[in-house]
């Protein structure tokens, strides 16, 4: 294997926010071995940054965020980037009248320094997105700009994704509405053809939180890291991938060997072995590194 892609939530990352030594330590192992390591999150850039300044990786290796719109290397060199058409982002406003309380619409804003202004994050009610996700809204309040109504943010530069949080019941419910378009279609690599959006969901059942990014159509960490691979010239077989939530599917099904985390929901680990997704540890038992410790000592990853 040439390339290992790593999730960051739920995978790299442990219940306590880090990154472990012993997860760090492989992946500069990797490096080391001459394999590239890529972490592919569904944060923004700069969110990300947040976890893996400082860590030491190389300024050069490359972090697919955003699920795939974004593509950046750590030092924070734009390598590619897909944005949401503003009438796409205006009708989705319109059409998720009943969900507007939940809503995020999110702009790249990421300066040579790595970090985002006032403004990349905007939403137009405060009180039901602080009840479902109150940690992060607090720890991203110098990137968030309320507008209202919403629309009024749209009518400068374009954005890179929208995102909808809730409860997994209420969540689920605006998928539907979403996925009843025709313009509208679930995460894939290839977008398809009438499609004006991709939904990629993200669940925790324990928190009962459901997270639904809308991204411009075809958009997914897959197709991101396919890209990415192709310009590294490295192909699909030669990938490893590991994630362990629904918006890392994409990513699972596009690699040559795939692990999904054990913490995983467990409706997606019912579907691993009719995939032939390898089941690995969790994210509190180094599950990254074991996986990428087998892959370097050319042993099967197994649980």
């Amino acid at each position: 294997m040439r390339l290992i892609a790593v999730d960051m939530d739920g995978t790299l990352v442990g219940p306590d926010g880090q990154v472990s030594v012993r997860n760090l330590a492989a992946m500069k192992a990797a490096e080391q071995a001459g394999v590239r390591v890529v972490v592919a999150t569904g944060r923004r850039h700069c969110y990300a940054m947040r976890v893996l300044r400082g860590l030491g990786l190389r300024e050069e290796d490359a972090l697919i965020s955003s699920n795939g719109t974004v593509t950046r290397t750590i030092g924070a060199k734009l390598l590619e980037r897909t944005l949401l058409p503003v009438e796409t982002a205006r009708w989705l406003c319109g059409h998720l009248e009943e969900f507007r309380n939940a809503l995020v619409v999110t702009f790249d804003k990421v300066g040579t320094d790595g970090e985002d202004v006032r403004g990349a994050l905007v939403v137009e009610h405060l009180e039901e997105l602080h009840a479902s996700i109150g940690r992060w809204m607090t720890a991203n309040e110098p990137y968030i700009e309320r507008v209202v109504p919403i629309e009024r943010a749209l009518e400068g530069e374009a954005p890179i994704q929208m995102m909808l949080c809730g409860t997994v019941e209420r969540m689920r419910r605006a998928e539907a509405l979403l996925l009843d378009h025709s313009g509208v279609s679930a995460v894939g690599v290839a977008a398809v053809e009438s499609a004006k959006v991709s939904l990629h969901r993200t669940e925790y059942p324990e928190r009962d939180l459901s997270i639904v990014d809308i991204l411009p159509a075809g958009c997914s960490k897959g197709s991101a890291l396919l890209r990415l691979a192709e310009t590294l010239g490295v192909g699909a077989e030669e990938i490893v991938a590991i994630g362990d939530n629904w918006n890392d599917v994409s990513m699972l099904e596009v690699a040559g060997q795939a692990v999904l985390m054990g913490n995983a929901p467990e409706d997606l680990k019912a579907e691993r072995a009719a995939r032939g997704w390898i089941l690995g540890r969790r994210h509190d038992e180094d599950g990254v590194a074991e996986a990428i410790e087998a892959v370097l000592n050319g042993l099967p990853v197994t649980r």
